[in-house]
Formats: structure tokens, C-alpha cells, sequence
């Protein structure tokens, strides 16, 4: 359990400096997919998975 937080620590620090140099490479982009599965096995998954279905739920009963 400790290895994984600190290898989503890691990963969020890496992510959050791509997402501000603005510079999104295909490496980049395999390091997010790789934060996204490793917090998809922390204890944070059930957290995102209902903060993405309401907010989605949301979005859906919004009119144009």
C-alpha cells in the first residue's frame, strides 16, 4: 500500500508539470494513463468513479 501511494504521488507530480508546460506528448500521455490505473487500484477508486457518474448524470440533465 505504500509503494502505491508514493507511485501516485509520483505520478500526480509528473502529470501536474506536463499539464503545465502545456506540452502533451505521446509520453506524457502514457504517463497519465499509467497514473490512471494505478489510482484505479487505490482505495480512491469508489471516490472518482461516483464524483464521474454524478457529474456525468449532471452534464446529461443539462439543455442546450
Amino acid at each position: 500500500m505504500v509503494v502505491s501511494i508514493s507511485v501516485v504521488l509520483v505520478l500526480v507530480v509528473l502529470t501536474a508539470m506536463l499539464m503545465r508546460n502545456r506540452s502533451l506528448k505521446a509520453s506524457h500521455a502514457v504517463i497519465c494513463i499509467l497514473l490512471g490505473f494505478t489510482l484505479s487500484g487505490t482505495s480512491l477508486a469508489p471516490t472518482i468513479a461516483s464524483t464521474l457518474t454524478s457529474t456525468a448524470s449532471l452534464v446529461s440533465t443539462i439543455r442546450p
